[in-house]
């Protein structure tokens, strides 16, 4: 509880020392916010990173592969691989993020 702290040290305090203190206390806060608000940019790249993947894997899940089988026409390994970059590309997954980060940004 730093910022209840200033409160029981400033009646205690001479007057000389006060700005001191002050001073002190808020260079203080200000080191917290700023290890909190890291903290917070930490937490949100995470959250953002997961997001792109749960869109990414429910794109995938509802094309199933993204690769349409066509009757006599072999799959092959680099199709497949083509066909799930391309919906990871076009998943939307930017534009839903873009959308959703203004609300879990701090300002």
């Amino acid at each position: 509880d730093e910022i209840n702290r200033i409160n029981q040290v400033l009646p205690n305090t001479d007057t000389f020392s006060r700005t001191l203190a002050v001073q002190q206390w808020i260079r203080t806060v200000i080191s917290r916010l700023d290890h909190y608000k890291a903290e917070h940019r930490a937490l949100l790249k995470e959250a953002t990173t997961l997001l792109e993947l749960a869109l990414w894997k429910a794109n995938l899940d509802d094309n199933k592969g993204g690769v349409l089988e066509k009757e006599g026409v072999r799959t092959t390994r680099g199709r497949r691989k083509r066909a799930r970059k391309e919906i990871s590309i076009t998943s939307g997954a930017r534009i839903v993020i873009k959308n959703v980060l203004p609300f879990l940004e701090l300002k």
